[in-house]
């Protein structure tokens, strides 16, 4: 499958990762993005040998959009302490059923992974074993009984979105897991990565990476420049 190039240099490679790709190979052998991309860089640089390519953030398998990968093993090293630090900005866009009682805010719940069941249960405080979660957001339109929703990660906890979002009464279109209603013609869940931002491993200047959704389901619902305004509306935001 072709994989978007957004830029590459000696330590970096943005791209846009499709849906229904996994980020990294599981149990089930099915094609990820490390093996994917690894192989697209030994066959497009005529490399011999193994390909180092560092595997920096992930994105559920059913989520499509921007994904940063670190060409060495400095890169790599440097890019995580930014994800530590919170220097590694992510920002995505989802379409929910229903609508937020509020237009924008910021949501702070307690995340706990059942990794037996691959779901988390989110609670309202500190529970036994969970971790804190927290977003911003913001409703960039509305039709019907769906809205577009910009967010922004400040933690970047297993299925944060889909969970908190769920949590208030506006689960991700297509996302069954976490109680959205079945729709015809929703065959993915509706959540893109818009941008990955951060300092540069190398130059310390900033990136910033950027992808708007496109081609099927519930981004058809949307014109691109509602999309493009809702990907843009929380990246200023630290």
């Amino acid at each position: 499958m072709p994989v978007p190039v957004l830029y590459e240099d000696n330590h970096v490679l943005a791209v846009v990762k499709p849906p229904g790709i996994l980020s990294q190979e599981d149990e089930t052998g099915d094609p990820d993005m490390l093996t994917l991309l690894k192989q697209d860089l030994k066959e497009r640089h005529g490399k011999p040998g193994n390909v180092f390519l560092g595997l920096v953030h992930r994105l559920d398998r059913t989520v499509g959009g921007v994904m940063v990968f670190a060409k060495t093993s400095k890169a790599a090293s440097r890019l995580s302490e930014s994800v530590r630090n919170r220097d590694f900005g992510k920002t995505y866009v989802c379409v929910v059923q229903g609508q937020p009682a509020k237009k924008q805010g910021r949501l702070t719940h307690f995340i706990r992974k059942d990794s037996k069941h691959n779901r988390v249960t989110v609670y309202d405080k500190a529970a036994s074993e969970s971790k804190e979660a927290i977003l911003y957001y913001e409703v960039a339109a509305a039709s019907g009984r769906y809205s577009l929703i910009a967010v922004r990660l400040h933690t970047g906890r297993p299925h944060q979105i889909r969970a908190q979002m769920a949590h208030i009464g506006c689960p991700l279109a297509g996302d069954l897991k976490y109680g959205a209603k079945p729709e015809a013609g929703i065959s993915d869940i509706a959540l893109w990565s818009t941008s990955v931002s951060a300092p540069h491993p190398v130059t310390k200047e900033m990136f910033s990476f950027h992808s708007i959704p496109s081609g099927s389901d519930v981004w058809t619902w949307w014109t691109d420049e509602q999309l493009e305004a809702a990907s843009t509306m929380l990246g200023s935001l630290r």
